[in-house]
């Protein structure tokens, strides 16, 4: 199979953190360093941030998921964009909160609508730049402009799962507005630029505050050995994150021109993947299984008439174009 349905990243796990995982399999008879002790350092080291403002997660998920459970009780709101990543909606039923979907502007957030919806009752919102599953990417000046609207008491995540792929002049110091922000969480991962889906790291950053909370909830041992060891390795691999960022902008060329050629509209994406409207969607992933391809279906999100497509690498990118070619009549 050529899977192309998660965003995981084409070139794999980098040798370094194979390496590194390797030999943290020899201490794996013994329980994880529940506070991630190397990995916070390393993390630190990077964002130039203090230890103390880290909270380590199995993928970035699970900071999601615990952003919703420090910042609302039972009841309390939650606002997102429709076509907001699925675990947004997940972690407000979790903490049963309300949920106000904000409707999209061009599959993206309208980040005006968002603030305008926030009431009293409003705890948290979450924003994903770039967003998946549509891609759409906002500019730093408005998301600032956001967070300085935002009224006290109400946390925000900015959800950064795919900002290893941003274009340079794309790029924001996020980590100087959670300085500047008490109520600002940024969730990152290894699980898509630096090739570690299946280790499950993920990180927030908050102000100590707010820290604090967010590992008061945190299980102890979340985060495996091996895939410490691991992300301490990712994160010192700069070529090969220069590496997955070169292949995935050639890669996402190779598809939007494809896709062009075939006459199939796609959303301009900031991420490592492209959604694209192919008619019937459930019928074109059929087949596209069936060709031996596996791609994302979108009808969880209300877009049926629409597949998400990762970027893979070159030979996989021709096959997918290859197999919508043969799949017109099916469009």
């Amino acid at each position: 199979m050529i899977l192309l349905a998660s965003n995981e990243n084409p070139l794999g796990m980098p040798e370094s953190a194979r390496r590194a995982a390797a030999a943290a399999l020899q201490g794996a008879g013994n329980y994880p360093d529940s506070n991630g002790t190397a990995l916070k350092h390393a993390l630190a080291a990077r964002l130039d941030v203090p230890i103390d403002w880290l909270t380590l997660g199995s993928g970035s998920s699970e900071i999601l998921e615990l952003a919703a459970r420090v910042s609302v009780k039972p009841g309390e709101g939650i606002v997102y964009s429709q076509y907001g990543f699925v675990v947004y909606g997940q972690a407000a039923a979790h903490a049963h909160a309300r949920s106000t979907v904000v409707p999209a502007h061009d599959f993206g957030h309208d980040l005006a609508a968002m603030r305008a919806v926030i009431g009293a009752d409003t705890r948290l919102v979450f924003i994903a730049n770039p967003n998946n599953p549509t891609g759409s990417f906002l500019e730093a000046g408005e998301l600032l402009g956001f967070l300085e609207s935002v009224p006290a008491g109400v946390t925000v995540l900015l959800d950064e799962a795919y900002t290893e792929y941003l274009a340079p002049a794309q790029r924001y110091d996020s980590m100087g507005w959670v300085r500047r922000f008490p109520s600002l969480i940024v969730a990152r991962t290894f699980s898509k630029a630096y090739g570690l889906a299946g280790m499950r790291v993920g990180y927030g950053v908050a102000q100590p505050a707010l820290s604090a909370r967010l590992n008061a909830q945190r299980p102890r041992f979340n985060v495996s050995t091996p895939a410490q060891a691991a992300a301490v390795a990712a994160l010192a691999d700069e070529a090969f994150l220069a590496r997955s960022y070169q292949l995935n902008n050639a890669g996402r060329a190779q598809l939007e021109n494809g896709l062009h050629e075939l006459r199939l509209a796609s959303i301009p994406s900031s991420g490592n993947f492209l959604m694209v409207q192919v008619g019937e969607g459930r019928t074109v992933h059929a087949r596209l299984l069936a060709a031996g391809i596996e791609v994302s279906l979108l009808d969880n999100y209300g877009l049926p008439h629409w597949l998400r497509i990762t970027v893979g690498l070159p030979e996989q990118n021709a096959a997918v174009l290859a197999a919508l070619r043969d799949l017109a009549p099916a469009r």
